[in-house]
This record gives structure tokens, C-alpha cells and sequence, in this order.
């Protein structure tokens, strides 16, 4: 922790010139860096943890202190019982400014151990809140899936109303030989809140993830997702939506990255933004030179809702390898004209036809979630921000 300390003082903080800032309008509270001593008090359930019942076990992280954590199929373990050698962590402490931040200040953590051959059928689930007014968490959360064995585990990010906090989550997913994983992110932070979360999988010889991404909250919310298919044979799905309004950020950067054999992977992200708020995407599919076989495609689609709002799209690929079949593809732009007029002239007035193009829109993305059970209220939260814009005539 010194020495990721030190790393972090030396760190500049980010101009918005740097690449990895690119697209990126907003002044991080780097001023707030610092760790939380005691947890406040947890929030009520909301419509996302009170809509999940049957699970393997459950974990609640407040202010980055595992609170209470409990399962009879998992094995679960906290910071103090892991010996440092053996934690997960492929994010570099100079990745970047809050990187070595979560690296200096991280005080607690949970780990979970699907042990080999094990299959959970219920999802673990983990509820991840930030409570404390103007303060800084460092969750961490690493899940090791055994040789063979099949697990899922759902992750929702919640804070208290109107509180201005950071939290800087960090996620390791590892797979083993032959393991199954699916993974469901709910981030439903207030908008007084802002997070940076850096997640990373990891995948062995035939391992297969499924990896989902539900954004609402924050002013401002990035997700910095790298997957790692190292083991010949791998395969990941990542699928995703986002839903902007107010003066939110939503921003996205993804890399996946091919190493092994006959690997395979798919992005597939939708979101919109109303208001004045705007998204960001950048996504790189990189091929390494003997990662033969290769099949991955990458796919953003956004809409605009408002004149004041705007979505940036930059899907790329690094191509070291010529035995690959790949594809991006991205799209930014209002909601389909012809198909309004296609509705309108079935005899549905302008109000139905826009919303049953935003219903269909995302439902195609909430179809492919990899975790059911969440499809009603994911779905009636998207909706409900779009009605409640739509009636009060903020939508272009």
C-alpha cells in the first residue's frame, strides 16, 4: 500500500487530453481520495435487490467494508484471510490515477471460491453501497470459478439520496479450466454520486463467460472492462445498456483481448441519452499473432432523445493474426423515423409509437442478460425515465 501510495502521489491528475480520457467533459473529485474510516448506515433495498429472492449466498459492502457475507455453496473469504500473494489483481497500480488510489486505500475486500466440479444454480448476490456524504470507497471483489464448475453472481451499486461520494470499485473474475461464469452488474447509483470501476476477467482452456452491464446512476459512472481470453478455446458474451438523462456521464471502455486458440467473443452494448447527458464508448478488439481461429464482433448502438444530449462511439480492432473471422460495427443518431411513421400510420399517435421503439430497443438487449429474474424491473426503470421525459416534453 506504500508503494502504491507513492505511485499515486506521483500520478498526474487527468486533463481530459489523455486517450484514456478522450470524450470525457467532467472534473473527477480527485480532491476526495481519501479512505473511509467507519461504514455509515446500509440503504433500504431498492427495486433491484428486492427483486432478487432465490440465491447462493449474500455480501454487503458499505463505504469498501464487507459487512455481513454468508453462503452455503461458496467459499467466502475477506481481505484479512487471504494471504496477499494470492489476490487477484490484473490492474496495474499505474494504469492510472485511481487505479493506485484503490491499490493505496483499499482496506477490506471479498472473495469468493466456486470450488471444482461445483454447480450453483442460484446466483450469489452482492449489494455494493456508498453511504458516507463527500467520501471515497475502494471496494474490492474477486470471484475464482474452479476446473469445471458453474456459478453466477450479481453485483448492484447502490448510494444514499443525494450524497456526493466516489467509489472505486475493483473487480477480478477468474476462470478455470472449463468453468462457466455469469456475471450481472446493476449500477443504479444516485446521480449525486460518481464511480470509476475497473473489472477484469480472466479465462482458461474452454472457460465461458457471460458478462452483463445494466447503467443508470451516477453523474458520473465508468466502466474500465478488460478481457483476458488466454486459454485456447474460450469463449465471452458481453451485453450491456445504458440509460442517460440529466447532466449524466455514462462511459465505457472495453478491451478484449484474444491470446489463445480458437477463441470467441461478442459486445453487444445499447444505450440512450436524453437531456444534457452523454455516453462514451470506446471498444478494441485485439488478436493476438497466434490466436488462430479467432471470432469476435463488436456491436454499440445509440440514440439520441435530446438536442442538448450526444453519444460518442469508437469501436476499433488490432489484427495480429490473418486466421480470424471479426466484425465491429456502432451507430449514433434520433429514433427511427420511418419507423414512427411506420406506427403513426397503423393509427398509434406520436407518444405510443416513440415509446414501443424505446421498449423495443432495449428489449432485445435485457432478452440477452445472463441472469434472469432481473427482465421486469430493469426494464420498467428504463421505461419509467423515458415516460416520465416524454410527458414533460424533453424529448426531440
Amino acid at each position: 500500500m506504500e508503494a502504491a501510495f507513492e505511485v499515486f502521489s506521483k500520478l498526474e491528475e487527468p486533463t481530459g487530453a489523455e486517450e484514456d480520457w478522450r470524450y470525457v467533459e467532467y472534473n473527477l473529485p480527485f480532491s476526495r481520495l481519501a479512505p473511509v474510516g467507519e461504514p455509515g448506515s446500509p440503504v433500504p433495498p431498492g427495486p433491484f435487490v428486492g427483486a432478487i429472492e432465490a440465491t447462493s449466498g449474500k455480501a454487503l459492502i458499505v463505504d469498501g467494508t464487507v459487512v455481513e457475507s454468508s453462503s452455503d455453496q461458496l467459499v467466502v473469504r475477506r481481505l484479512v484471510d487471504i494471504e496477499p500473494e494470492r489476490l487477484l489483481n490484473r490492474v496495474p497500480v499505474d494504469h492510472n490515477k485511481l487505479a493506485a488510489a484503490h491499490a493505496a486505500f483499499a482496506h477490506d475486500g471479498l472473495f469468493l471460491d466456486v470450488p471444482e466440479g461445483a454447480v450453483v444454480e442460484n446466483p450469489f448476490l452482492i449489494d455494493l453501497q456508498g453511504v458516507t456524504p463527500g467520501a471515497a470507497s475502494f471496494p474490492h471483489i474477486s470471484v475464482r470459478v474452479g476446473e469445471r464448475a458453474e456459478a453466477s453472481v450479481i453485483v448492484v451499486y447502490r448510494s444514499a439520496p443525494g450524497e456526493s461520494l466516489l467509489m472505486v470499485p475493483q473487480i477480478h473474475l477468474e476462470l478455470g479450466q472449463g468453468a462457466n461464469l455469469r456475471f450481472l452488474s446493476l449500477q443504479n447509483l444516485d446521480h449525486a454520486a460518481t464511480t470509476v470501476t475497473h473489472q477484469r476477467v480472466v479465462l482458461g482452456r474452454d472457460a465461458t463467460a457471460r458478462i452483463g452491464e445494466v447503467g443508470l446512476g451516477g453523474d458520473f459512472a465508468r466502466l474500465d472492462l478488460a478481457v483476458e481470453l488466454e486459454g485456447d478455446g474460450s469463449s465471452a458474451e458481453t451485453v450491456g445498456l445504458y440509460f442517460g438523462e440529466g447532466t449524466q456521464t455514462l462511459d465505457y471502455r472495453m478491451v478484449i483481448r484474444h491470446a489463445g486458440k480458437h477463441t470467441s467473443s461478442d459486445v453487444f452494448l445499447k444505450g440512450a441519452v436524453e437531456d444534457e447527458s452523454q455516453s462514451v464508448f470506446t471498444g478494441l478488439l485485439r488478436i493476438e499473432k497466434d490466436a488462430v481461429g479467432t471470432s469476435t464482433f463488436e456491436t454499440n448502438r445509440n440514440l439520441v432523445l435530446s438536442e442538448g444530449a450526444k453519444a460518442n462511439s469508437v469501436p476499433n480492432l488490432e489484427i495480429l493474426c490473418d486466421d480470424v473471422v471479426c466484425g465491429h460495427g456502432s451507430s449514433v443518431g434520433p429514433p427511427d423515423e420511418e419507423s414512427l411513421y411506420y406506427l403513426q400510420s397503423r393509427g398509434l399517435p406520436l407518444p405510443t409509437a416513440e415509446r414501443l421503439l424505446i421498449k423495443g430497443f432495449f428489449q432485445e438487449v435485457i432478452d440477452r442478460l445472463p441472469i434472469g429474474g432481473m427482465e421486469e424491473p430493469i426494464a420498467d426503470e428504463v421505461f419509467r425515465r423515458f415516460v416520465a421525459h416524454q410527458s414533460e416534453g424533453q424529448v426531440a
